[in-house]
């Protein structure tokens, strides 16, 4: 039986501590006493854990072998902004996945009011995406940018940068693929897709376009569709 995996809030040499929440919950729900073993990620591998001490608000380990290393395969969400109850949900089954790093961009079609609402809820789509890591015994949460604007998605640096496109009649996700690097970049329109002055700004910047096919999926549907095809094609 696998162990439970718990993402340190402060790592220093062979110690490791949870705090706040966290803390509680393994002291409080699950009533975790001195001597018991967790799996341990520090951000860079999974060791494993001995809690040496324990209090409601901070629980500290002695750390000894590592039992996992991080994948090589890195790949970016550049995801524009819909409807939060949408958006989160995608968020939370894109880190279940493996999802290196999520960010939030603001789309010609994006609502203006859930533009201007989106940076105040980072916090939030961070705590979802640790409390899934976690879950998933990812490594690490992918990490999540406050919003930035078309302009600057474009520009993003990566080996492989591809632009989902329902307009894309010609490529498909797996084709564009087959190009070389392991950084992968990966965008999403938001509701209503991209516009054609959104299209001609990715071509102009060297992305490919690709499409995951004939059928028209939300813009949740399309970002795990699209994260899971990519790491079954390149791991």
């Amino acid at each position: 039986m696998s162990r439970r995996r718990w993402i340190a809030d402060e790592v220093s040499g062979n110690r490791a501590i949870l705090l706040g929440p966290h803390a509680a919950h393994l002291s409080r729900v699950l009533r975790a006493r001195i001597g018991q073993k967790f799996d341990i990620s520090t951000g860079r591998e999974v060791r494993r854990g001995l809690i040496t001490r324990i209090s409601p608000e901070r629980v500290e380990f002695e750390l000894g072998e590592v039992v996992a290393s991080p994948a090589p395969l890195q790949v970016t969400l550049a995801l524009s902004i819909f409807k939060f109850d949408r958006l989160e949900w995608a968020i939370e089954k894109c880190t279940e996945l493996g999802a290196g790093r999520i960010i939030p961009v603001i789309a010609q079609r994006t609502e203006t009011h859930l533009a201007a609402a989106a940076p105040k809820r980072v916090e939030r789509w961070q705590r979802i995406a640790r409390q899934a890591a976690e879950q998933s015994r990812q490594l690490s949460p992918p990490e999540i940018t406050a919003p930035i604007k078309l302009k600057q998605a474009v520009a993003l640096p990566g080996s492989r940068r591809i632009v989902l496109s329902e307009s894309e009649d010609q490529i498909t996700l797996k084709e564009a693929l087959k190009s070389h690097g392991s950084n992968v970049i990966l965008a999403f329109g938001p509701e209503g897709g991209w516009t054609e002055a959104e299209l001609e700004m990715f071509r102009n910047a060297g992305w490919i376009s690709a499409s995951l096919g004939n059928t028209i999926l939300r813009a949740e549907t399309a970002a795990i569709v699209a994260l899971a095809i990519t790491l079954a094609e390149l791991q």
